[in-house]
């Protein structure tokens, strides 16, 4: 599992020193960018979605308690470096999920990063457990998982899906694009109940806004907003039987 993590230490000889030891033990983290003060670091929060964050203690501008305090609520985990070990009753009540002392022990390092990871998996899977019934029992909308807990969508308003890898975007009437970490497979079964039909493996369509179909070996529809999709010759009987 991936992990975005930005490194926020005001010594940048101990920036180094992390970041290879990241690289090197912990190829699972993915280092975003670094920052050497509280200011620098606030605006990298504020711009990325973030798994975890590597926080020294002592900056110019404040400290990492002053840091926490600024960002409000927090959707990231947070692991502590430091030299000194009187922070970690502060770290504790700061919900820290991890505490380490400099020198940089890598097996502690290691054991810091898969507990994080392990909290990220566990939460995945309960986003997870809570999203799937949602999509089938909710009549006329699904839900889409964000970074901070799900987006409700009205099925009307979906034109249609484009597979992205292990990701889909969803193209709505308002002309707006939202990239989702689900598989188009697993759209698809949240809109069984709706009125979409699987036209190509690359492409789920909302029937209901299809203006033209042009013949061929498959053919081609064309939705209520112009866009033209190819329809795969496997896929172009079932689609017709929606018109029959």
């Amino acid at each position: 599992m991936k992990l975005n993590a930005i490194i926020v230490e005001d010594e940048k000889t101990s920036r180094d020193i992390l970041k290879n030891y990241l690289s090197k033990y912990c190829p699972n983290i993915n280092v975003l960018g670094e920052a050497e003060n509280v200011n620098e670091a606030l605006i990298l929060i504020r711009n990325n979605q973030l798994d975890v964050v590597f926080l020294d203690v002592e900056m110019p501008y404040g400290n990492a308690f002053d840091l926490l305090d600024k960002v409000g609520d927090i959707d990231f985990q947070t692991i502590f470096v430091t030299a000194y070990n009187h922070y970690a009753m502060d770290a504790l009540n700061a919900h820290a999920s991890y505490y380490l002392m400099k020198p940089i022990s890598i097996d502690e390092l290691i054991k810091a990063v898969d507990y994080v990871t392990e909290i990220r998996a566990k939460e995945d899977a309960l986003q997870n457990q809570v999203l799937v019934p949602k999509t089938n029992s909710v009549e006329g909308k699904i839900t889409i998982p964000q970074q901070n807990g799900f987006e409700v969508l009205e099925t009307i308003n979906i034109l249609y899906c484009k597979a992205d890898d292990n990701y889909t975007e969803i193209f709505t009437k308002d002309n707006k694009k939202k990239l989702v970490s689900k598989t188009l497979k697993y759209i698809e079964e949240a809109l069984k109940q709706a009125n979409f039909a699987r036209v190509h493996k690359s492409y789920l369509v909302n029937v209901d806004e299809i203006v033209e179909y042009h013949k061929g070996k498959g053919g081609s529809i064309v939705l209520s907003n112009g866009k033209e999709i190819m329809v795969s010759a496997s896929k172009k009987s079932e689609l017709l039987s929606y018109f029959k």
